[in-house]
């Protein structure tokens, strides 16, 4: 199936993966790069961040196909690889896409009871959000290749296997992201105007909206959130 020969110069399809890391990688001059001990590599993955605020500075291309490339590589049922990406990189494209989000974002306020000032706070965040992002990753779900049942049961458990395969990838693109030295946060807002995004974005109808990703150079790195401890979300028998 064919990704790529209908969309704008500024949305780029799944690219495949890539034999070797391109010029423009940052991984070589990260300090916090992935190290021999088992120790150490536990430490960089849990060093992780969801970063919200970013410089200006752009991310290239190269870089941004490498960390596409890394996300392929997740666990996927059947290895039928669900998981696609849109990429947007245009000022106008994300302008476009935030003022068309902003739209049913207003109206699930409303229909809330939002007060009207809060709810032109939060739409205007949530713009902000978009447009000074320097990338950002429409993370979708296409059921095409998935086995299909005649019954619901069978049914229901491929699609959660699918959408399970999509969070994997979802993961991987924000390791690969931290790997590269560069910060990014996962959202859920595509879940709640899946149809808009569609729309605006220009997708294949199969694909259908999980998440979006906001990828950047980190103006900061925030301290750790308080994490459970495992012993009270894990048994033994």
């Amino acid at each position: 199936m064919s990704t790529s020969t209908s969309y704008p110069s500024n949305i780029m399809a799944n690219p495949g993966p890539t034999e070797k890391a391109s010029e423009g990688s940052s991984i070589e001059s990260n300090p916090s790069i992935l190290t021999s001990t088992g120790t150490e590599r536990h430490n960089f993955l849990r060093t992780r961040r969801s970063i919200r605020r970013f410089k200006p500075d752009p991310v290239s291309e190269s870089v941004v196909q490498d960390i596409l490339a890394t996300a392929t590589f997740a666990p996927s049922a059947h290895n039928r690889q669900p998981w696609r990406f849109a990429v947007i990189l245009s000022g106008s494209a994300k302008q476009s896409l935030a003022d068309a989000m902003a739209v049913d974002f207003e109206l699930d306020l409303a229909r809330d009871g939002v007060a009207p000032e809060k709810i032109q706070a939060q739409i205007a965040r949530s713009k902000e959000r978009i447009t000074s992002a320097p990338v950002a990753i429409l993370l979708c779900l296409d059921m095409t290749e998935m086995n299909s049942y005649h019954d619901e049961k069978r049914s229901r458990a491929e699609r959660a296997m699918a959408v399970q395969s999509v969070a994997a990838a979802g993961l991987q693109l924000l390791l690969a992201t931290h790997a590269e030295g560069l910060g990014g946060v996962w959202t859920c807002w595509p879940l709640f105007a899946g149809e808009t995004i569609r729309r605006i974005m220009n997708l294949p109808v199969s694909w259908e909206p999980q998440g979006m990703f906001f990828i950047g150079y980190p103006t900061d790195i925030p301290e750790p959130r308080e994490r459970k401890e495992v012993q009270s979300v894990s048994i033994y028998r």
